[in-house]
């Protein structure tokens, strides 16, 4: 009955404040509403659900005195949840411009060209674009251009870029989240008008689509690349930044201080601490961060974000916020446009290996278990033989040419050395020879010269190294005959460092995770700092990978080793 009378008042709210035939379909679509509770069929031939028909208050229209209106809803609801403070950030505007802009003239630029390549300028030749159903009276007339065309895939293309979300600030400047949507953007918009065109039987000439969607993915990821490194560069040099508050416990709170400070790239700037639940007075040792307060009160937290122009709170593992707390504190920092970021206790851990798994309100993390088996073992094998026997069909001139040199300087052309594979299977890495025949005995009078911490001999001006040595040390030519360690399958393109047998025999438990994957000529270490990096951190790389591991990954060491070799980051 209640029901009832609810969808009577509703019905009669409509239709008096509609007007015409709009009135009478609105009154008769909710007096049938009246009559069935679940889905049902009216004259018309309309299904329509109860989720359809709006609920709407018994005193929308008159409401009775002491009851809530929509204007006292509006103040209370600004009281309690409302607030007038923004996050200030003069730089995201510049940066989407920038990113609109470059966006728009690399996809003009891809599908005017292909429309040149196939067509050239001159209209007249162009073939007829049979659009149904105007083809079925006369399928020679062309009703739309190419250059209509054109400028229709220019938007559209523009703006599922936009839609997919690879313009999001939370994307830019870091990872490869931004380059994989707008694969997966671009894939998509070719996809759907390939199956448009199918349906409608559109006539649309493969070639031109053939030559539209490689250029301009390809001119996109460019663009994006060059944006970022502008990006990269402002942050480095302090602009461009976002102000970050830590909320946590001390311990877990400066590891995550560490961590973002180590990442000046992201953009992601620690300013404050706040440590809610903590005894009041606590200090962070050797972090110069202010701490905002203790308290765990939301409205407390709050006013520290914005007396402090706080951007985006980081929330870490070990803070002493209820649930309740946290709930209405997101609340909060999403009216002020506040960015959250919850930081696990878990590190080292990819974004693909997390998979949120909700249970009963309560989002669980899901890690899956790290292995390269089956189709990715096959695929990563694929790559590797194919890259490296292409690779010393290539190179034999330079084979050729470095080891005429290194035999005008006495001893053989090349050095083998054991070193520890998969599994701890030993194997002998050939290398180009850059050192001395003597190297190994001398190694033993330079032991107290190392310069290197943990179980890798390091110096800066080894003396063991000859003239033409430190030549092709210093662009990575000793490395190229380990393409022949990965043709044959003891080594990979891509993977942790190739240890000695004494290195392996230091270990601790956690480091022999290394020996889970075949070493490569190239990886995550070698591409982030290669000899300028500490043994602790040349181990943490190596390990992140080994948990990590992707194809894509592959690929983006790959090209970062490239620009690593020409940069001589790290190599002596």
């Amino acid at each position: 009955m209640k029901n009832y009378r609810e969808n009577q008042l509703k019905a009669r709210f409509l239709f008096r404040t509609a007007s015409g035939p709009q009135s009478w379909f609105l009154f008769s679509l909710l007096l049938a509403h009246t009559h069935h509770s679940s889905v049902f069929r009216l004259t018309t031939g309309l299904r329509v659900s109860n989720s359809s028909i709006p609920r709407i208050h018994r005193y929308a229209r008159s409401p009775r005195p002491g009851k809530i209106t929509s204007l006292k809803a509006k103040e209370r609801l600004k009281k309690v949840w409302g607030t007038t403070y923004v996050a200030k950030r003069e730089w995201h505007p510049q940066v989407l411009k920038s990113l609109y802009l470059g966006d728009l003239i690399a996809i003009a630029i891809s599908i005017f060209a292909a429309h040149f390549i196939r067509f050239g300028f001159v209209n007249a030749d162009l073939p007829p674009v049979n659009v149904w159903p105007l083809n079925l009276l006369d399928p020679s007339v062309a009703p739309i251009d190419y250059i209509f065309l054109d400028i229709g895939m220019i938007i559209i293309w523009w703006l599922t870029l936009q839609v997919n979300g690879s313009r999001n600030i939370r994307v830019l400047g870091m990872g490869t989240d931004e380059y994989r949507m707008v694969t997966r953007g671009s894939t998509y918009f070719f996809c759907t008008l390939v199956i448009v065109a199918f349906f409608l039987k559109i006539d649309l000439t493969r070639m031109y689509l053939l030559i539209a969607y490689p250029l301009g993915l390809g001119l996109i990821m460019i663009e994006r690349w060059l944006l970022r490194q502008r990006l990269v560069q402002k942050r480095l040099q302090g602009y461009s930044l976002t102000r970050v508050m830590i909320i946590s416990d001390v311990p877990t709170g400066k590891h995550l201080y560490k961590s973002l400070s180590g990442a000046v790239a992201s953009g992601l700037s620690p300013a404050a601490f706040y440590l809610p639940g903590i005894y009041a007075g606590t200090t962070i040792a050797d972090v110069d961060l202010p701490i905002l307060g203790y308290s765990t009160n939301p409205d407390d937290i709050m006013q520290a974000v914005q007396e402090n122009n706080i951007q985006m709170v980081a929330i870490s593992n070990g803070h002493q916020l209820t649930p309740e707390q946290m709930r209405m504190l997101g609340w909060r920092l999403a009216d002020a446009h506040i960015a959250l970021i919850m930081a696990p206790a878990t590190t080292d851990i990819a974004g693909p290996r997390m998979h949120i798994q909700p249970l009963n309100g309560l989002p669980l993390v899901h890690v899956s278990t790290p292995h390269i088996t089956g189709i990715a073992a096959l695929a990563k094998r694929a790559l590797d033989v194919l890259a490296s026997g292409l690779g010393l069909l290539v190179l034999s001139p330079v084979f050729l040419v470095v080891g005429i040199l290194i035999r005008r300087d006495g001893g053989p052309a090349f050095f083998f050395q054991e070193r520890v594979g998969m599994n701890g299977d030993v194997f002998r890495m050939v290398k180009f020879r850059s050192m001395r025949t003597d190297a190994e005995e001398i190694k033993a009078q330079l032991m107290e010269q190392n310069e290197g911490n943990g179980v890798l001999f390091k110096m800066v001006n080894d003396p063991r190294i000859t003239p033409i040595g430190r030549f092709i040390r210093k662009f990575s030519i000793d490395e190229l005959p380990q393409l022949w360690n990965v043709f044959i399958g003891d080594m990979s393109l891509v993977g942790p460092r190739p240890p000695l047998a004494e290195e392996v025999d230091l270990y601790e438990d956690i480091m022999y995770r290394r020996l889970l994957v075949k070493p490569g000529i190239t990886g995550l270490w070698q591409v982030s700092g290669r000899s300028d990096l500490s043994w602790d951190e040349s181990v943490r790389l190596d390990l992140y990978y080994v948990e990590n591991w992707s194809m894509t990954t592959d690929f983006i060491i790959l090209l970062r080793t490239v620009r690593a070799v020409f940069a001589k980051e790290g190599a002596y």
